[in-house]
């Protein structure tokens, strides 16, 4: 039997032989709508229309289902549609929801605003205290248990054996959005979630030039129903869009390495700045989940927050100051980005519990040269 292939290796081969007509060693394109039949219902390769399949989407589901060692993957065209398919795959009007109280604004908006508007509830609470997660779940009206570790954007850290081990208890679909760190850096499923959850644009795209979204999903029946969706709705991602995803990804082990020793470097150097009250960085010694991440990623990610003593003009001030860190929405790029998530990514939170602190700026810190990173963030900050 052949030996199990490691993570590196399979990133750049799994679902990805060489082209049987020519040879070419990348897989081609499909720019394609529809597929010529053998005859009526016979299929050449099971494709029929690019909704329902195509042979480079293909190539990218069977890429993210060993990546995450998953058995079904599936791609779509935006995190957020990815995420609007899982949940309606599992949720009808009345279920419950429990999800942290530092997620993804738009992850929140998604719940709380379009499914609430049609019966869909949602419970806020710390992932970290497991007693007040299990006090949140209502029997047999929680059915999904949103994680997000790390989290967006004070990079909480949550633990996800403990927390599927709770929702299991008590027959909660356990999902988790694992884009902070990647598949290089954690597998939530082997911790025992049961979906993983993926903003492709971000981490496994890697470049900023790709919109897309995924789910790993171990389970046949639920793996089926989310399929049907996928096809039915037609949240599809694109050929191309397909295509520079698993560019992408075939480079994302060597890219997390850089991502997260440079943004090691970048919180160990502001940690104790004076113009800075904290640094939320899993890979600080003194960060509440530093020991747990050791147990459970490989790297502490490329991700990392800053609350500016100052307030919000100070935290503004350094966000438009800043010159290699541009300011953007998203992250997970080769390319660092600095984002004031208050009035960007977490503006529709605003009002909420899950409302940002005004004088936290994020980092997505990229693969830059170190030292030309730290002298952009220290000529942005305020002199000592």
């Amino acid at each position: 039997m052949a030996r199990t292939q490691n993570f590196d290796t399979i990133a750049i081969h799994a679902g990805q032989g060489f082209d049987p007509t020519t040879g070419a060693v990348i897989p081609p394109i499909y720019q394609t709508s529809t597929y010529v039949q053998e005859s009526i219902g016979n299929l050449r390769g099971g494709y029929e229309y690019s909704r329902g399949g195509n042979p480079t989407r293909t190539v990218l589901e069977t890429l993210l289902a060993a990546l995450e060692g998953g058995k079904h993957g599936l791609s779509f065209a935006s995190g957020l549609a990815a995420e609007d398919t899982i949940l309606r795959a599992l949720l009808a009007p009345g279920d419950h929801i429990v999800l942290g109280n530092d997620v993804y604004g738009g992850t929140h908006r998604l719940i709380n605003r379009v499914h609430g508007a049609w019966g869909v509830q949602n419970s806020t609470v710390e992932m970290s205290d497991l007693a007040a997660v299990e006090r949140a779940i209502i029997p047999g009206k929680t059915k999904i248990l949103w994680v997000e570790t790390p989290s967006n954007p004070l990079m909480k850290i949550s633990d996800i054996s403990a927390l599927a081990e709770l929702g299991h208890r008590f027959g909660v679909t356990v999902i988790v959005d694992n884009t902070f760190a990647s598949p290089a850096l954690q597998h939530p499923l082997a911790f025992g979630a049961d979906v993983v959850v993926h903003s492709t644009t971000k981490y496994l795209g890697g470049h900023s030039d790709v919109l897309g979204g995924a789910l790993i999903i171990n389970d046949d029946e639920l793996a089926e129903k989310a399929g049907f969706l996928q096809f039915a709705a037609g949240p599809v991602s694109a050929p191309l869009d397909a295509w520079l995803t698993v560019r992408g990804i075939k480079t994302l082990s060597v890219r997390m390495d850089r991502h997260c020793s440079n943004a090691q470097a970048i919180a160990e150097h502001l940690q104790g700045h004076r113009a800075i009250d904290t640094v939320y960085y899993p890979g600080l010694p003194d960060h509440p989940g530093h020991d747990l991440a050791k147990r459970q990623m490989r790297g502490f990610g490329g991700m990392l927050s800053l609350a500016f003593a100052g307030g919000a003009p100070a935290a503004r001030a350094f966000a438009e100051s800043t010159h290699l860190f541009q300011l953007a929405e998203s992250l997970g790029g080769v390319e660092s980005l600095v984002n004031y998530p208050s009035e960007m990514t977490h503006a529709s939170v605003r009002g909420t519990e899950l409302e940002v602190p005004d004088n936290i700026i994020r980092l997505s810190v990229g693969i830059e040269d170190m030292a030309d990173l730290i002298d952009d963030v220290e000529q942005a900050l305020p002199a000592r």
